[in-house]
């Protein structure tokens, strides 16, 4: 009793504290003098941590607000097989706690205090795209003003589903969702608001984010809908996280590599049609390519199609029939010369179609060398 009646004389801070009673509100006066040098007395907030499990509301038909904000500090990975995003942001929920009340001007000025949040109510929202168990590190603190407003910032390893489109890789850019919704109240008991506008959301992740090298950050925009779940409705943000992929890696181990297997490719045109090393020749380009990609798989998106495995066997020299007669006759004769005028007329046929071939390789080249300085100027 001489302790307890001691510690009330050392303390002189008012904090009003709201009894969570249906339709009626108390109050608790506590004596606590000299705040700022020895700190809050432990058993000022115990009729709140006791409340924890209960929304905190004088009138619970008055839904609870919690602003959201997030700063994105690093881009880990995306995944284009899998469709994942992995990244670190900090989550930022701010709302009101009617039951906690003091006057500064009474308390050596102290503005704010730091509790555990495991002894609050906190809200309950969760990340709809998000795809991994929560790993969010345990024994967070939260920021209470002399007001009731609470401030809870967490860390988050975030792994969320994010549909890639990449018809334009290695030039293309992504719109990822992060959707924060209510899960277990409804919009008549909780409403979902912004703490930091959008711009300054994307102005402090561009000013810290990091990345791995492949990926630029560009903004978040948001929308903000309701989601129905049979008669109840839930508040939800949805914001879009915009990024670009940074394509001189590729260009540099993709673009051109094969470049010069096109150009050397090209230039493999100019054999004579009746050379016998031409088709040996496209054959090796052609499992070129194949071993070329194969080493690219890793690289490429997953909508890539894998190479067909290229199997070229070039026939080996057929026998002759041997004649057994001595010498040639006057139809043999003819019959050779026929042979070597259908053999002209194909290779005649072969050096137009060879030609034809030739010119569209050469217009493919040129359209898709147009096509990349075009999606890499834009």
């Amino acid at each position: 009793m001489r302790g307890s009646s001691f510690h009330r004389e050392r303390l002189s801070l008012y904090v009003v504290l709201g009894l969570l009673l249906p339709g009626r509100s108390s109050t608790l006066t506590i004596n606590c003098t000299k705040f700022g040098q020895y700190g809050a007395y432990p058993a000022v907030l115990d009729s709140v941590f006791d409340r924890k499990a209960f929304r905190p509301a004088t009138n619970f038909s008055i839904p609870t607000i919690v602003n959201i904000s997030f700063t994105l500090s690093a881009i880990l990975d995306v995944n284009e097989q899998l469709q994942l995003l992995s990244s670190f942001l900090w989550l930022e929920m701010v709302w009101d706690n009617p039951f906690i009340r003091w006057n500064s001007e009474e308390c050596a000025d102290v503005m704010r205090i730091s509790v555990a949040a495991e002894n609050l109510w906190l809200p309950s929202i969760l990340m709809v795209e998000f795809m991994d168990v929560d790993k969010t590190p345990k024994g967070l603190k939260a920021y209470i003003s002399n007001e009731g407003r609470i401030t809870y910032k967490k860390p988050m390893k975030v792994v969320s589903i994010c549909n890639l489109d990449i018809f334009y890789f290695p030039f293309d850019k992504q719109n990822c969702t992060l959707t924060f919704r209510s899960f277990l109240h409804t919009v008549d008991y909780m409403l979902l608001g912004m703490e930091k506008e959008v711009w300054e959301m994307s102005e402090t992740s561009r000013d810290i984010v990091q990345t791995n090298g492949e990926w630029e950050f560009l903004g978040i925009n948001k929308a903000t809908s309701k989601m129905s779940m049979g008669t109840s409705q839930y508040d939800q943000i949805m914001f879009y996280v915009a990024i670009r992929r940074r394509p001189s890696l590729y260009v540099i181990n993709l673009l051109v590599p094969s470049g010069f297997l096109v150009a050397i490719d090209a230039l493999s045109f100019y054999l004579p049609a009746e050379n016998k090393n031409r088709a040996p020749f496209k054959i090796t380009l052609l499992l070129g390519y194949n071993v070329f990609l194969l080493m690219m798989n890793d690289l490429l998106p997953t909508s890539v199609k894998e190479p067909v495995e290229l199997v070229g066997q070039v026939p080996g020299p057929r026998k002759e029939e041997l004649n057994g007669s001595p010498g040639s006759t006057r139809a043999q004769q003819e019959d050779e010369a026929q042979k070597q005028h259908l053999v002209s007329l194909w290779v005649q046929f072969s050096h137009t179609m060879d030609t034809l071939l030739f010119h569209f390789y050469l217009l493919f080249m040129v359209a898709s060398v147009v096509m990349v300085i075009v999606l890499w100027n834009t």
